[in-house]
């Protein structure tokens, strides 16, 4: 088992097909922190209040952060979009077991570094201009999208590909989508600036990336729909994405 100082993961959506519950348990099952973060849009309340969807292996996932939590790791649940309904308990200091619940956290690294720990959405420029209605429409359409991936990924099993993500390539190939997620990584950083940290950590987007914008860090732990991915803090105090799938491939 390896073990880190600190494992963030956002955006499981469980309740919803797309999540890759069985895999996110395997990484669970191999891995170690004294803090785990959980940045959002952990359980999919927006697909759970169209359609009911919940196999056991999403039960397994909780049931690995609950155990995790009973044997001591630190876990703060930083509530997302697609979670919103935890917002509204927040002021009250409600717990789940030994679970922190908060919108933001702010954490400070070994590294002497000072981050904060947000999910991301009220960045989301689709969301800031009031047109929640269509952050909807798109979520259907993503949905969709998803469905035809797992589709094609058994078609790519049958020749012994690997696993690639149609939905994954079609976002991030579009000069819409690269200017949507620079106006969302400048939006985040502006306001690490205001809060006088030094970096920040988040979801929302799908997208693992770490880097420097205008001398802020910038971290995103990604998902697990499409990437399957975590960010971890080494002991030593080394900053790494594992794309879990790849190593399990590799």
């Amino acid at each position: 088992m390896k073990k880190y100082k600190s494992i963030f993961i956002s955006d499981i959506h469980l309740g919803s097909k797309g999540c890759k519950a069985d895999i996110l348990c395997d990484f669970l099952k191999h891995s170690a922190s004294e803090n785990l973060f959980l940045v959002g849009d952990i359980i999919d309340g927006w697909r759970l209040s169209r359609k009911f969807f919940w196999p056991q292996s999403h039960t397994n996932v909780i049931r690995r952060i609950l155990t995790a939590a009973k044997r001591g790791t630190n876990v703060i649940y930083i509530a997302g979009n697609h979670d919103e309904a935890l917002r509204g308990l927040i002021p009250f200091g409600v717990h789940f077991g030994n679970i922190e619940l908060c919108n933001t956290y702010r954490y400070t690294a070994l590294d002497g570094k000072t981050y904060m720990v947000i999910h991301g959405d009220v960045f989301d420029t689709v969301i800031r201009i009031k047109l929640k209605i269509l952050y909807h429409v798109g979520d259907v359409l993503y949905n969709w999208l998803l469905e035809v991936n797992h589709w094609l990924q058994k078609v790519r099993n049958l020749f012994g590909m690997k696993y690639w993500s149609l939905s994954a390539y079609l976002k991030y190939k579009t000069k819409q989508a690269l200017s949507y997620l620079s106006d969302y990584e400048l939006l985040l950083v502006d306001y690490c600036k205001r809060k006088k940290v030094d970096g920040v950590i988040c979801g929302h987007v799908h997208h693992a990336d770490i880097k420097i914008i205008n001398d802020t860090v910038y971290m995103n732990d990604g998902d697990w729909v499409e990437s399957c991915t975590a960010l971890v803090e080494h002991y030593d105090g080394r900053w790494e994405i594992i794309n879990w799938l790849a190593q399990k491939s590799s």
